[in-house]
């Protein structure tokens, strides 16, 4: 019963009269058979060219600019051919789309370090929001990579729907993050540059996990063709390792993201019911970090005594927290630590 709703989806995802053939299919994603030289002379000279561009406006915090860099990124294309290669149990294909993606991911984050050069020294690069924003990815990004992995498979698979390959380049940021890494080694930002290197490999193991399924379900694992045989369940093993290893980190953070959400929305509350005894003062802003909050406070006359705030906020966040408060005319109090 099952087996046979399955069957009925899949026809509907992928008929038979747009299913492209095992042979076209690995033409297209793989780069080392057939014609390997044009491959590879297309391969490259877009690559570099979206490196560039990417790498630009990540230096220069411009969106539209790193956009057209995942239009033209041709680095989903081994990423897939990993996967088909794992579907066919083709080690030659496997191993030539592997080789391609670590060879292209080097290239681009030695891009970025060229890029880094121009970044002035002791900027504060999380006040960049195209670094801020692949430096601490979370399980949603996991989730909406393996979508949009399933998006391009299916779109790789059949013949009429090309036409939406662009918009999952521009969803699953190959090269943005790689181009990331690249800048914040160069300016030493190692955690920084850990940190978009694990939103790349959890895009790159979505990619090669929705692939290798489709392509599986598509009935391409049959079409061998006298391929060199590989191991699906060693290789399956691998892409479970690495989906572990993205997996901890992601987590971590939206757990940390979601922690700090709240304890900030607590601040918030606290801060205003405490500003509430000077009339006309107010809260403008809360920042929340691991090991301090900072609140900002508009007040036309005197602050409530600062250790009020830091009593009200016991138990609220975790002790040893230091609190430090900001007034509208430039004065840093420092007004104690939770717990002490």
């Amino acid at each position: 019963m099952l087996r046979d709703v399955a069957n009925r989806l899949l026809h509907r995802v992928l008929p038979d009269q747009q299913r492209r053939t095992a042979a076209e299919l690995t033409e297209d994603l793989d780069l080392g058979a057939g014609d390997v030289r044009s491959k590879s002379s297309a391969f490259w000279t877009m690559l570099v060219l979206s490196a560039v561009i990417a790498s630009a406006g990540v230096v220069a915090d411009s969106t539209a600019t790193v956009i057209g860099a995942m239009i033209i990124a041709p680095l989903s294309t081994p990423i897939m051919g990993v996967g088909l290669g794992i579907a066919r149990r083709s080690g030659a294909t496997t191993r030539r789309s592997a080789v391609f993606t670590i060879a292209g991911a080097a290239t681009v984050i030695a891009i970025g370090v060229c890029f880094s050069l121009i970044v002035p020294g002791g900027v504060d690069l999380l006040d960049n929001s195209q670094i801020a924003g692949r430096t601490s990815p979370g399980l949603v990004d996991l989730i909406s990579a393996v979508a949009t992995g399933f998006a391009g498979a299916v779109a790789f698979a059949r013949r009429d729907v090309a036409a939406v390959l662009p918009g999952v380049a521009i969803a699953i940021s190959l090269v943005p993050p790689l181009a990331v890494v690249g800048v914040c080694l160069g300016q030493g930002a190692f955690t920084l540059a850990l940190g978009a290197l694990v939103l790349f490999v959890s895009n790159f193991v979505a990619l090669v996990l929705a692939g290798t399924l489709v392509f599986t379900a598509a009935g391409y694992a049959a079409e061998t063709d006298g391929v060199v045989q590989l191991s699906q369940r060693r290789a399956g093993v691998v892409v479970g390792l690495l989906l572990l290893v993205v997996l901890v980190p992601m987590a971590a953070n939206s757990v940390g993201a979601y922690l700090i959400a709240r304890w900030t929305a607590r601040v918030e509350a606290t801060a205003d019911q405490w500003v509430a005894q000077e009339p006309g003062a107010k809260v403008t802003a809360v920042t929340v970090t691991g090991t301090s909050v900072q609140v900002r406070v508009q007040a036309p006359g005197e602050l409530p005594p600062v250790e009020e705030l830091v009593s009200d906020l016991s138990g609220q966040i975790p002790n040893g927290v230091a609190v430090v408060v900001d007034t509208t005319v430039g004065e840093e109090i420092h007004a104690g630590v939770v717990g002490d």
